[in-house]
C-alpha cells in the first residue's frame, strides 16, 4: 500500500481543501501518514498571505524532498498559483487553485508518464483563475477534528483591498450550491459531528453569483436535527445588518462568536486599505451584535505598519481597538505582496517600527482577553467536549464554549462529543 503525506499552511479553506484531498487520497488505498514519516507521495497545501508564509512553503516543500528523495512532491494552492517559478526544482507536480479536486488522476497520469518523457511544463496543473466562475467541488464527510467540522461554502474575492494578494490567487467570488452544501452537513451529522463552521476566503460574498445568500443558507443548516451548534467564519463588517443579525439572534444553534475584520481603526489607513466602511460605521456593526446577543465574542485581525501608518494614525488604531474590546485580536506584520496597490505606496514603514507597533497591540490583545475572561468566573458554560489532556499536571477533558472559550474540566468519566455544562470557578479552567 502506498503511503501518502499532507501538509496545510495557512487558512481554514485551506485546511478544508487539505482534508478533501487527503479524503481522496484514502479512498483511492493510500495509508495516510504522518508528514514527518517516510511517505511515497507528499503534497503541501501552500499559502502566500505573508512573506513568511512563502518562505514556510519552500520549508515544507525542501523538507519533503529530503525526508524520500525518491518520493512524488506535490505543491498546491496559492503560494505556486501566484509564483510559479518558485518551486522549480522543489516540486515534482504544480497544482493550482480549481485543480485540487483532479489530484488522483493528476498523480496517475503522473506515474504513467515515463521520466524522460515528462517535460516540466507538463506537470504544471494551473488555470487563469481569474477568469474561472467554476466553484470546486471538494467534499468530506470526515475531518481530523472528531466534534467540529469545517464546511467550506465559497471561493475567491472581489473585493482588492490594496494589501491583499488573495483576490489575484483565489479568483473571483464563486459559491457552493445550497443543496451541495446541505448533503454535505447531512453526511457530516450522520458521522457525529456536532459542531459545524461555515467558511470561504469571503464569506459574507456566498451567494452574490448565484441569487443566493448566507442568510438563507444558515437558516437551511439549522433545520438539521443532528447539528447542535453553527458558527461563522470571518464576516465583513457590512453583513451586519439589523435583519441579519435578528434573523441570527433568533437561531437557537448559531454561536455568539463572531470574526469581525477590521484591519486598522484609522479611517485615513482604511481608506488606503480600501476597506470600504470607517471605524464609526464598524463600532455601529459591533454594537448591533451586542444589542441582540448577550456577550458575545467579538475577534477581530489588526494590520500594523501599513504603508504610510504614522505614529498618530497607529494611536487611533490601538484606541479603537480598547475601545471596542475584543475577545481576541490577531495582530499582523504588513507584509509587502507583490502585484497589490500597497506594495508600490510611498512611506513604507520600518521593521523595527511594525515590530514596536506589533508588540504593544499584543499585549493590548492580551489584557483584553483577559477582561473578556473574568466575565465567565462563576458562570455556567454550555461546552462541546473534544479532548482529554494534561493540564497543570492533572486529567482534564476540555472543550470550546459557544464563544469559542477553551474549557477545561476534571471529569471521572469520557465525555467526548458531548455537550456539557460547566460552571467556571477559576482561570486555571481556561486553557490558552
Amino acid at each position: 500500500m502506498k503511503k501518502a503525506a499532507l501538509h496545510n499552511l495557512g487558512c481554514k479553506v485551506n485546511a478544508y481543501e487539505t482534508e478533501a484531498m487527503q479524503e481522496l487520497l484514502r479512498k483511492q488505498g493510500f495509508e495516510i501518514v504522518p508528514f514527518q514519516e517516510k511517505a511515497d507521495v507528499y503534497i503541501i497545501n501552500t499559502c502566500t498571505v505573508t512573506n513568511m508564509a512563502d518562505r514556510k512553503s519552500r520549508q515544507m516543500l525542501h523538507r519533503a524532498r529530503k525526508q524520500n528523495p525518491n518520493a512524488i512532491i506535490v505543491a498546491c494552492g496559492c503560494y505556486v498559483q501566484s509564483r510559479e517559478g518558485d518551486v522549480d526544482g522543489c516540486a515534482d507536480i504544480v497544482i493550482g487553485n480549481n485543480r485540487k479536486k483532479e489530484l488522483i488522476e493528476i498523480l496517475t497520469e503522473y506515474e504513467r508518464a515515463p521520466v524522460r518523457e515528462t517535460d516540466a511544463r507538463e506537470r504544471r496543473q494551473l488555470l487563469d483563475i481569474n477568469h474561472s466562475k467554476e466553484y470546486e467541488e471538494l467534499r468530506l464527510e470526515r475531518t481530523a477534528e472528531h466534534t467540529r467540522a469545517y464546511v467550506k461554502v465559497q471561493d475567491g474575492c472581489n473585493q482588492f483591498c490594496s494589501y491583499c494578494i488573495i483576490p489575484y490567487v483565489r479568483g473571483r467570488v464563486r459559491s457552493r450550491s445550497r443543496k451541495d452544501v446541505a448533503e454535505e452537513v447531512e453526511r457530516l451529522s450522520s458521522n457525529g459531528y456536532k459542531e459545524i463552521v461555515l467558511t470561504g476566503i469571503h464569506l459574507s460574498s456566498y451567494g452574490i453569483d448565484t441569487g443566493d445568500s448566507l442568510q438563507e443558507l444558515i437558516c437551511a443548516i439549522h433545520e438539521n436535527p443532528g447539528i447542535r451548534r453553527i458558527r461563522l467564519g470571518s464576516l465583513e463588517p457590512r453583513i451586519v445588518t439589523e435583519e441579519f443579525v435578528r434573523t441570527l439572534a433568533g437561531l437557537s444553534k448559531i454561536c455568539p462568536h463572531f470574526h469581525l475584520s477590521l484591519q486598522s481603526g484609522c479611517d485615513a489607513t482604511l481608506r488606503r486599505m480600501n476597506r470600504r466602511y470607517t471605524s464609526g460605521e464598524y463600532y455601529e456593526k459591533c454594537e448591533l451584535l451586542r444589542k441582540y446577543f448577550r456577550h458575545p465574542a467579538l475577534t477581530t485581525d489588526i494590520i500594523v505598519g501599513f504603508p504610510g501608518e504614522t505614529e498618530e494614525e497607529y494611536a487611533r488604531s490601538k484606541d479603537f481597538i480598547e475601545k471596542v474590546g475584543f475577545y481576541e485580536t490577531h495582530v499582523f506584520k504588513y507584509s509587502k505582496r507583490e502585484g497589490t496597490r500597497a506594495a508600490v505606496m510611498e512611506n513604507q514603514v520600518p521593521e523595527s517600527v511594525k515590530a514596536k507597533r506589533s508588540n504593544e497591540l499584543i499585549e493590548l490583545g492580551r489584557r483584553k482577553r483577559a477582561e473578556y475572561e473574568e466575565t465567565l468566573m462563576g458562570t455556567v458554560q454550555e461546552v462541546l467536549i473534544e479532548e482529554e489532556i494534561l493540564h497543570e499536571g492533572e486529567r482534564y477533558q476540555t472543550g470550546f464554549t459557544r464563544e469559542y472559550v477553551k474549557i477545561g474540566q476534571k471529569m471521572t468519566e469520557n465525555r467526548v462529543n458531548q455537550i456539557v455544562n460547566v460552571e467556571i470557578k477559576s482561570h486555571s479552567q481556561i486553557i490558552h
